[in-house]
């Protein structure tokens, strides 16, 4: 009984002090409950990715998130991809969209890397060159096998990081490690409990991303409590918490970058 009171006394720890790092963050980020509304917040390119045209032997595939809009940016994530051949001078984005549509899955909804409906993104992988060019098709192929194209919730998903998710299982070459509060990265359907985890690199067990663990080389030991993460990722030393995503070292996965 008293291991148990004192793990629930960690976690509740935690849980309080993710959710206060994230406030402070977002107070020095500008403050996400003040955003403009939504239908004139700043979406214009952050600057973050490479001239596609100066580049255009290369190329090219980089996933960022960024923190969704409004009250929720606090607690969650919104990610997508971009990608392009060598030979091409302009990126295809793809994420998952939550509104305007009945088929969720969209191409080139926004910039390649424009602001998130305010807020500035984050790049976590980052592939150039011949390996990139290979892993592009079995993107594609990823991205064609979505098994939710008609299907959103925000919570607990399926949803946008479900999307990167199932991509991440599909092309694990891409060592996508999405971050803890990337709320739906770790639903599964009941009927399959058990897989891999969204890096495709490690082993996962998930009810619905409500109750599960995940185990594994990209995103270390991360146990999930009703959608929120806690977990310590041990390939780069970092905590992995609900609200704040990480914290310690950098986790971007770079291969073939200048």
């Amino acid at each position: 009984m008293n291991v148990k009171r004192r793990l629930a006394g960690w976690l509740a720890v935690l849980f309080c002090a993710s959710l206060g790092i994230s406030l402070a963050n977002a107070s020095l980020l500008g403050d996400l409950l003040n955003r403009p509304p939504w239908y004139a917040a700043p979406r214009q390119s952050a600057g973050i990715a490479p001239d596609p045209a100066a580049l255009a032997d290369t190329a090219i595939i980089q996933v960022y998130v960024a923190p969704t809009y409004g009250w929720r940016g606090l607690v969650a994530q919104h990610p997508w991809i971009i990608f392009k051949r060598a030979g091409e001078t302009a990126f295809t984005r793809y994420d998952v969209i939550g509104w305007s549509s009945d088929r969720f899955v969209r191409k080139n909804y926004a910039l390649p890397d424009g602001l998130w409906y305010g807020a500035t993104p984050t790049l976590i992988v980052d592939h150039r060159g011949e390996a990139a060019g290979e892993m592009i098709p079995r993107i594609e192929a990823a991205i064609g096998s979505y098994p939710y194209p008609d299907t959103y919730r925000a919570y607990p998903g399926p949803n946008s990081n479900t999307f990167l998710a199932h991509i991440g299982r599909e092309v694990p070459e891409l060592k996508l490690d999405l971050p803890a509060n990337a709320i739906g990265k770790d639903y599964r359907p009941l009927s399959q409990p058990i897989g891999l985890s969204s890096s495709g690199s490690g082993l996962q067990f998930s009810l619905f991303g409500m109750l599960g663990a995940s185990i594994g080389v990209q995103e270390g030991v991360e146990f999930n409590l009703l959608g929120l993460n806690f977990g310590i990722d041990l390939n780069r030393p970092a905590l992995r918490l609900p609200f704040v995503g990480r914290l310690g070292m950098d986790d971007r996965t770079v291969s073939g970058a200048p």
